[in-house]
């Protein structure tokens, strides 16, 4: 196929103020190389309804925080939302995160890291978008809602609203390092 140019698209502020961007960034990148297979983030469902109309026809699977994330037993997903996603022809993934959850305890409690948090750490070197399009790959591959052998694109972002899309080559959790992130469609260049 021979080398590719395409152009990433930097953002000097994350967050919110991007997601229009971003989900057109996405959508056309995805209708060039011809991927089907959309992931994105949303923790209560706003920019999963937003994605959901744009990706009408697509295979849109949105993945907010798992339940009790921020309060135990709270879905932060409405469900307002998640009826629109679904009427609009989404799917809804609802899991533990792949770099948190019983990491997350021992860390808490024993006040020490361990591979997956340091993995995650390590990505957020690229910013928080990127280790989050990469966990979410891996959590619906392990749902068996995307093809583990056909690029996808993958959306999230810094705190609300969506920044950062990558198109990633997927793997399950148990091979991660078999991931790879082939091209950065739009990250931020700064934290906030």
């Amino acid at each position: 196929m021979g080398n590719i140019k395409c152009t990433t698209v930097y953002f000097d502020i994350p967050g919110e103020d991007n997601t229009e961007e971003v989900l057109e960034l996405s959508k056309k990148r995805a209708d060039e190389l011809g991927i089907r297979d959309i992931i994105v983030a949303s923790t209560r469902g706003i920019v999963g309804v937003k994605a959901s109309k744009l990706f009408k026809g697509y295979n849109l699977v949105v993945v907010p925080h798992h339940t009790g994330f921020r309060e135990p037993g709270k879905q932060e997903l409405t469900e307002e939302n998640r009826k629109i996603i679904e009427k609009n022809g989404g799917k809804i993934y609802t899991g533990s995160h792949i770099f948190g959850n019983v990491e997350r305890a021992i860390r808490k409690k024993f006040e020490t890291a361990y591979p997956a948090e340091i993995m995650a750490q390590t990505l957020r070197f690229f910013g928080q978008g990127i280790k989050v399009v990469v966990e979410i790959v891996a959590m619906v591959a392990d749902a068996g809602l995307i093809p583990a052998d056909k690029d996808v694109i993958s959306i999230a972002g810094t705190g609300k609203g969506t920044d950062t899309a990558a198109v990633i080559r997927p793997a399950n959790s148990s091979r991660i390092f078999d991931m790879f992130v082939r091209e950065i469609i739009a990250k931020p260049r700064n934290r906030k």
